[in-house]
């Protein structure tokens, strides 16, 4: 009972409550994204094929994006309802949406594996790949996939440690895996020579020790509500609720393996004729890897307000759900602003991360800050985006990730470079024509909705 009130979040400021969960969240997304962007920092230095097996990474990526996707799909969609049922006072209900999520990750970790192993030559080819760059790309996803139920753990399951209050030991899941792959993959791709393959194999082995941490604490006496063996298992109408709006999540990164596909693809084709295809698909993978590294503190301050919005929804008390949309407009808005100008003044700075191929300079310098030009409203679209998702609006979620990603990106991706001229330019300019027009459209309507049905009194 004192740990469930320590961690009511209907009480105390409505700022610590979110950075309190928020911080910790960021530093453990931050060093999720580690596990890839530190892969391909090293893959990208490999002497000789460095440009080519760090551009083969870059085919990988749609196939991971699939996998946080369906990561995504239980634990986005399961610790909001956990959250809500906890806020309601309902920890039989909570206890169980989080059993079937678990149940639900086991079982779609298994049938990813098998079908990227059956599908794996296809599957690069299909997405931008080259001969040159295929092989690279299968030596790396032929290990990366033996951890892909690990990974499906470590990410599913740890929102529903921050959604209980802990989000230092939620940190401590990434903090872990990140600094094991850190340290092996140096030893591996150059002390070993395994290449490629080692930097796959140092992220199996890390991903595994993260699963295991999530699974040692949520079946452990710390926990406020323990993941038990009575509660695993599938029930239809939970199973509903959760991939109902999981969708969100499910849609955000499934969306992102669709466009990286069809960009790489895009980027090919126009770049063919000049014998750039490769070069431009290197040059997208080193912007969606920044991309990957400055976006995380957004998703954490957004996603960490989601155990605190939904618990004082499910509370009655909707001023503080208007307080924290308010906080969290300030405080991402600030953020972003710095991010976008520290962008747009030196692209050169954040491609040597990855490669010093002068050719690839050439190219990821101008192709960056047209990626990049108005990268400041993806505030707005991750604002509206988690309040719809920690309020249990699934539709309204889903709606606006499939607007900015299927509707506009996809659309403009093949439109743009058909226009004035731009060729592969227009590839990389989707992204803030989507930025503006998606990130308007879900705040302007998740303040014309929530914010109007947050005006009621609160709840005794």
């Amino acid at each position: 009972m004192a740990e469930q009130r320590k961690n009511d979040f209907s009480q105390g400021s409505i700022a610590k409550n979110i950075l309190s969960l928020a911080i910790p969240l960021t530093v453990a997304q931050l060093t999720v994204v580690l596990y890839n962007v530190v892969d391909r920092a090293f893959i990208g230095h490999i002497d000789a094929v460095g440009r080519d097996a760090f551009t083969g990474i870059g085919l990988v990526m749609p196939a991971t994006y699939i996998i946080t996707a369906f990561a995504n799909l239980c634990g986005t969609g399961g610790a909001p309802l956990f959250s809500i049922a906890r806020g309601r006072g309902d920890n039989r209900q909570a206890s169980r949406i989080m059993g079937v999520s678990f149940t639900l990750l086991v079982l779609l970790g298994g049938m990813l594996t098998a079908g990227f192993y059956l599908f794996q030559t296809p599957f690069l080819y299909l997405v931008g790949g080259s001969d040159e760059t295929v092989v690279h790309a299968r030596n790396y996803l032929q290990i990366y996939l033996v951890g892909v139920i690990p990974v499906m753990i470590g990410l599913g399951m740890n929102p529903f440690i921050n959604a209980q209050g802990f989000g230092k030991v939620g940190m401590m899941t990434t903090l872990l895996g990140a600094v094991i792959n850190l340290v092996l993959d140096p030893v591996l791709i150059f002390g070993l020579d395994m290449g490629v393959q080692g930097a796959a194999l140092a992220t199996v082995i890390a991903q595994a020790c993260s699963a295991v941490w999530v699974l040692v604490f949520l079946t452990g006496q710390k926990a406020v509500l323990r993941l038990e063996r009575s509660d695993i298992g599938l029930e239809l109408p939970l199973l509903r609720r959760i991939c109902g709006l999981g969708l969100t999540g499910f849609t955000f990164s499934i969306t992102n393996s669709l466009v990286q596909a069809l960009g790489n693809a895009q980027l090919q084709s126009y770049g063919a004729s000049s014998g750039s295809g490769d070069l431009y698909v290197a040059a997208m993978t080193a912007i969606v890897s920044v991309r990957e590294i400055v976006f995380q503190p957004i998703r954490g301050l957004t996603q960490g307000a989601q155990p605190v919005i939904g618990y004082n929804y499910g509370a009655g008390k909707y001023s503080r759900v208007r307080e924290s949309v308010r906080f969290l407009t300030v405080t991402c808005l600030g953020y972003n602003v710095l991010v976008w100008l520290l962008l747009l003044a030196f692209p050169r700075a954040f491609i040597l991360l990855f490669n010093n191929d002068p050719a690839l300079l050439a190219a990821g310098v101008p192709t960056m800050r047209v990626y990049y030009a108005a990268y400041v409203m993806m505030s707005f679209q991750m604002i509206g985006q988690n309040t719809f998702v920690a309020l249990g609006r699934a539709k309204n979620a889903v709606f606006f990730s499939l607007f900015r990603k299927v509707i506009l990106v996809v659309p403009l991706m093949l439109l743009l470079p058909r226009l004035w001229g731009l060729g592969a330019y227009g590839v990389f300019a989707s992204e803030p024509v989507s930025d503006v027009l998606g990130g308007a459209a879900c705040y302007i309507t998740m303040m014309c909705t929530v914010w109007r049905d947050m005006r009621r009194p609160d709840e005794a």
